[in-house]
């Protein structure tokens, strides 16, 4: 099915938050947008992404994401290969192109338990200058014994766990420890990690899923520094919406919106892009009605919303009745959008579904000129 633009969009009247979307759209380009990382087969259910990217300036750029091959996660695990490989990428060019760095299998990453399939990544230069890198990943664990009978057969439990090293390239399966866990039905599953440096902390904004999968909300977890563990700070950090997202609101980047033009005297405030879904399985259509995508679990659309950063959990939804970020192709699925800023470009790193239904990783990039310019207007 080829999806059609949303029938409707949201009007922004506030100049601010008008100057936000309208950056956001014209840097998330869907036509213009080049494939970055291929998946492994241009078929349904084949995907790469699902990280991020990190300049270390010194002129390197770090990619991280996962292989993703077909099979349903609704169906169990002997549906097929998943989520199977984590992969590290180098590049020298500004993020234009790529090389293989390292990569994590499933066998790689189970020193901790059985893993049975691997998702959302996030690689962090730590404020000593080493690197971390989380992953979350689904291990051969049982549900809690109150909701046992949940558990479909052949799945497990996803948590997410921390290597270290001394640069991207070095990280060391060796280092592998535990990070962010739960036996909570309302939040049994944690994943899709996103690590952000802010003054003497490190924030983590985590995706979590109940026992029954009913929906995908994001955790906002804390610690100082780089070391003890993350403590909570809110649940949900950003509320589920009311209209195309009610199913799903999963952050996947945190962006500190530049101090200029009309943001120059305004106090610091954050963008804050995610995915979002109207259901977690689809929904038929009626025929009489306009043709939207839905979005639903693993085909997600896009959204961004924002607040001013000594207020976060006060947030303001730029994607109030519509998604911002569609694919024209398949489903419309793009998801697991994030921002890079490197020499004089804003980078923005997806993956978008394909009429083929697979989900490469794609890029768009503007000139910081032109990001100046749009948050001036």
């Amino acid at each position: 099915m080829t999806a059609r633009a949303a029938p409707i969009a949201d009007v922004h009247t506030d100049p601010a938050e008008a100057a936000l979307a309208a950056l956001l759209r014209e840097l998330v380009d869907q036509e213009r947008a080049g494939v970055v990382v291929p998946p492994h087969a241009a078929a349904d259910g084949f995907w790469f992404g699902g990280g991020n990217a990190v300049d270390d300036g010194s002129g390197t750029v770090w990619l991280v994401g996962r292989y993703r091959d077909g099979g349903d996660s609704r169906t169990g695990l002997a549906a097929g290969a998943r989520g199977l490989e984590l992969t590290l990428w180098r590049s020298a060019d500004g993020g234009r192109s790529f090389e293989r760095a390292a990569s994590w299998s499933k066998a790689d990453l189970s020193s901790l338990g059985r893993v049975t399939s691997i998702e959302g990544a996030s690689l962090l230069r730590r404020h000593d200058g080493s690197w971390e890198l989380a992953v979350s990943l689904e291990k051969d664990v049982p549900y809690p014994r109150e909701v046992a009978a949940l558990q479909k057969p052949g799945t497990g439990v996803w948590s997410i766990d921390r290597l270290t090293g001394a640069r991207p390239d070095l990280i060391d399966v060796g280092s592998q420890r535990a990070s962010l866990a739960s036996d909570d039905p309302e939040t049994l599953h944690l994943k899709d990690p996103v690590l952000v440096r802010e003054g003497d902390r490190t924030h983590a904004y985590v995706c979590s899923h109940p026992a029954t999968w009913a929906s995908s909300n994001t955790l906002w977890w804390s610690r100082p520094h780089d070391d003890g563990a993350f403590e909570p700070h809110a649940w949900p950090f950003a509320p589920r919406g009311a209209v195309w997202d009610v199913a799903v609101t999963r952050v996947t980047h945190r962006w500190s919106v530049p101090r200029v033009g009309r943001f120059a005297a305004a106090p610091p405030r954050s963008v804050y892009l995610y995915d979002g879904a109207e259901c977690m399985r689809p929904l038929q259509s009626d025929p009489r009605a306009a043709a939207r995508p839905r979005g639903s679990s693993c085909e997600e659309l896009g959204g961004a919303m924002w607040s001013l950063d000594d207020e976060p959990t006060a947030l303001r939804r730029l994607s109030r009745v519509a998604p911002l970020f569609v694919s024209p192709h398949g489903t419309g699925c793009s998801r697991y959008l994030s921002l890079l800023e490197t020499g004089d470009e804003l980078v923005a790193f997806w993956q978008q579904g394909r009429p083929d239904g697979s989900q490469p990783l794609v890029s768009h990039r503007l000139p910081l000129a032109r990001v100046r310019e749009l948050l001036g207007a």
